[in-house]
C-alpha cells in the first residue's frame, strides 16, 4: 500500500469543469489514480491530491494542464488524457499544449482530429513541410489515417485536385491468384482500410461523388507503372511489402505540384522468402536528400487499446533476446 505523504490543491471554478475533470463516471480520475497510485478526492471549490510527493507534483501539473485546455474549449477524453499521462511521464508536459491545440482537421460528423503524441506532431508536420514523407514504425500509430486526412483537407482546399491511394498486393503470405473472384473483388480486401478511412473523413455521399468523378483514385500498386501523377496527394499504404524496384517505381511517378506519403512497418514484412523490403532499403539511400523527411513512430506513439502498446514492447524485447 502506497504511504500518503505529500498533498496539492487544485482550484476549479465550477461543478462543471469539475465533472469534465474527472471524465465520464470518473475514467479520468481512476486511469489517473491507478497509473501514479494516488488518491484524488473532490472538494467544494477544488480537488485534493494526496500520494508520494513526486507522483502529486505531476498529477497537480496534469490536471493544470488539461484545465486550461478545458477553459480554451477542448473537450477531453479518456484518449487524450492517457496522452497528456504518458507527455507528464516523460517529462514533455511543455509540449501538451502546443501538441492538443493543433486541430487538424473537423470530419463531416463533428470528429476532430489532432496529433496525440509528441511523434504524431512531429509526422503531420512532416507532412505539411515535405514533398515525400516516410512515416515508418508499428500498428495504431496513425501513420495512414492522419496521412489520409491531410490529403482529405488539401483536397477540400484545392491546393491538390487528385488524392491517389495505394498498397502492395501482398498480405500475410497470400497470393491474389489464389483468391476468389476478378481483379475488382480480389484488391478489395486489402484495400478496405483505405475506402473505410474515406468514408470517415469525408461522408458517404461526398466520398462516393468523388470515387465516381476519378478525383478519388483507390488501386494497387502495379497499376502506378508508366504514369505520372501531377496535382495529387498520393499515399502509399503498408510500403514495407514492396520491393526495392516497386518503390523507386512510385517514387518516380511524382509530377509537378504533388505530394506523396509513405507509411509501412518495417517490423510486418510479408514478402516471400529471398525478397527485401524496398522500404528498408530507401532509408541509406534517399536520407540525405532535401524536401524528403524520415518520420519514426514508436510504441509511444500507440493510440488503440493500451494493451496494443504491451503487445508491441513484448515483441521488441522477444526479437532483441533472439538477436543476442
Amino acid at each position: 500500500m502506497t504511504t500518503m505523504s505529500g498533498q496539492r490543491k487544485i482550484t476549479v471554478e465550477s461543478n462543471e469543469e469539475m465533472r469534465q475533470l474527472f471524465g465520464r463516471f470518473d475514467q479520468h480520475v481512476t486511469l489517473l489514480e491507478h497509473f501514479f497510485q494516488v488518491r484524488i478526492i473532490p472538494g467544494d471549490n477544488g480537488v485534493l491530491v494526496e500520494g508520494l510527493p513526486e507522483s502529486v507534483e505531476k498529477v497537480a501539473l496534469l490536471f493544470e494542464e488539461l484545465l486550461w485546455l478545458q477553459r480554451q474549449g477542448y473537450q477531453l477524453s479518456v484518449t487524450e488524457v492517457e496522452s497528456a499521462l504518458e507527455l507528464v511521464r516523460s517529462g514533455q508536459t511543455d509540449k501538451l499544449r502546443s501538441l492538443l491545440a493543433d486541430m487538424v482537421f473537423v470530419t463531416p460528423r463533428g470528429k476532430k482530429i489532432r496529433p496525440k503524441t509528441p511523434g504524431q506532431k512531429e509526422y503531420i508536420e512532416a507532412i505539411r513541410q515535405n514533398d515525400v514523407v516516410f512515416g515508418i514504425g508499428p500498428a495504431g500509430t496513425g501513420k495512414t489515417y492522419l496521412a489520409m486526412t491531410l490529403a482529405v483537407k488539401a483536397l477540400k482546399e484545392r491546393s491538390v485536385q487528385r488524392l491517389i491511394l495505394t498498397r502492395p498486393a501482398v498480405e500475410a503470405g497470400e497470393s491474389l491468384g489464389f483468391l476468389p473472384g476478378d481483379l475488382h473483388e480480389k484488391m478489395t480486401p486489402y484495400l478496405r482500410p483505405l475506402y473505410d478511412a474515406l468514408y470517415d473523413l469525408m461522408g458517404g455521399d461526398v466520398y462516393q461523388g468523388y470515387i465516381e468523378k476519378g478525383v478519388i483514385e483507390i488501386a494497387p500498386l502495379a497499376y502506378m507503372r508508366g504514369r505520372t501523377l501531377d496535382d495529387s496527394f498520393i499515399i502509399l499504404d503498408e510500403a514495407q511489402n514492396t520491393t526495392a524496384e516497386q518503390l523507386k517505381m512510385f517514387l518516380t511517378r511524382l509530377g509537378f505540384g504533388s505530394k506523396a506519403v509513405i507509411t509501412g512497418d518495417i517490423t510486418q514484412i510479408d514478402l516471400p522468402k529471398g525478397r527485401f523490403s524496398g522500404l528498408t532499403q530507401i532509408r541509406s539511400v534517399l536520407r540525405e536528400i532535401e524536401g524528403i523527411s524520415f518520420v519514426y513512430l514508436s510504441d509511444r506513439d500507440v493510440v488503440r487499446h493500451p494493451l496494443v502498446q504491451k503487445i508491441i514492447r513484448a515483441y521488441e524485447e522477444f526479437d532483441r533476446g533472439q538477436a543476442t
